[in-house]
């Protein structure tokens, strides 16, 4: 067992989980999950009768993400239950504690996918084709009742050219569109967070998603403009190209794509200068640079703004 991952549950922790999971489970081993950024995430295997099974634990241990959205657990519990309709993989939520009363943190308990993350795939194309084709599913399922809505982590009156990049007019014209009207489009269950650490394999296919607490009612186009963001800073604007011509390809005729919700997906990079995602270099992808973020970053800025000229 993980020394450092069992001196950071308590034995009030792990004796939920035990509760959660089976009154005859006992825990083998316990591992610190790589790419939780605002959250600790563990993986634990558990003894069932001679039977191994892994859970993951989720701990909100954010105070001021906490105070933001006090429902967190709630908000990951239910999310959990209305992706079960996705037809993609995704964990099964065994047990949450929205206050920590019961455990002592507020904590999430859910099962466990097969699958690792990739982040650099042998096959680039038929990659971004198995992201865009479990999106695409993930945006089948209606979310007129779901009680959660889309809402910008950017306050956009207040948005400013940022400093960091040269071409401060390019970006006046971004927030300038942003601050206009929405396209008016049905909303769909949307995950929030989709990008690539967040999406598991096994082989060449996609085995799972994960990383449910922002999923919401709201625009397709916001996931879709999410993925290509980190596409674009992870490898460039040509791979966030072919997952858009990927996505249409799945979504069918249903889909109309529009520019407007990749600019506001962009804008959410304005809280400060870019920097290097941690998930990356956790997920083994070395060689990358905050000044390649700021490149980058700029040159998919700036073909967002060649494609809502020629819409």
């Amino acid at each position: 067992m993980d020394a450092d991952s069992k001196q950071e549950l308590s034995d009030r922790l792990l004796q939920w989980v035990l509760e959660a999971v089976h009154p005859q489970a006992s825990v083998q081993s316990i591992n610190r999950l790589h790419g939780g950024m605002s959250s600790l995430v563990h993986s634990i295997a558990l003894q069932i009768k001679g039977v191994e099974s892994k859970v993951v634990l989720r701990q909100f241990d954010n105070a001021e993400w906490l105070r933001q959205e006090p429902d967190l657990p709630l908000h990951e519990s239910e999310s959990l239950r209305w992706a079960a309709k996705t037809g993609v993989q995704t964990p099964r939520i065994l047990a949450f504690d929205k206050t920590g009363s019961e455990c002592g943190i507020p904590a999430v308990l859910m099962s466990q996918l097969v699958g690792a993350v990739v982040l650099q795939p042998p096959d680039l194309n038929q990659w971004i084709d198995g992201l865009a084709e479990a999106l695409a599913q993930i945006h089948t399922v209606a979310a007129d009742h779901f009680p959660w809505t889309y809402f910008t982590y950017n306050d956009i009156s207040s948005l400013q050219a940022p400093s960091w990049s040269s071409y401060s007019e390019s970006w006046h014209k971004v927030i300038t569109l942003v601050k206009g009207p929405r396209p008016a489009v049905k909303p769909c269950f949307i995950h929030r967070d989709y990008h690539p650490t967040n999406v598991l394999w096994s082989g060449n296919k996609v085995s799972g998603v994960v990383d449910w607490v922002n999923a919401c009612q709201g625009p397709a186009g916001i996931d879709i403009g999410h993925c290509r963001l980190n596409l674009a800073q992870l490898y460039d604007v040509a791979a966030a190209d072919a997952f858009l011509t990927a996505y249409e390809k799945y979504a069918g005729s249903t889909f109309q794509y529009e520019p407007f919700w990749d600019l506001l997906s962009l804008i959410e990079v304005l809280f400060g200068p870019p920097s290097v995602y941690p998930g990356w270099p956790a997920f083994g992808v070395t060689g990358l640079t905050d000044s390649l973020m700021v490149e980058r970053l700029d040159c998919y800025m700036l073909s967002l703004l060649e494609r809502a000229a020629n819409q």
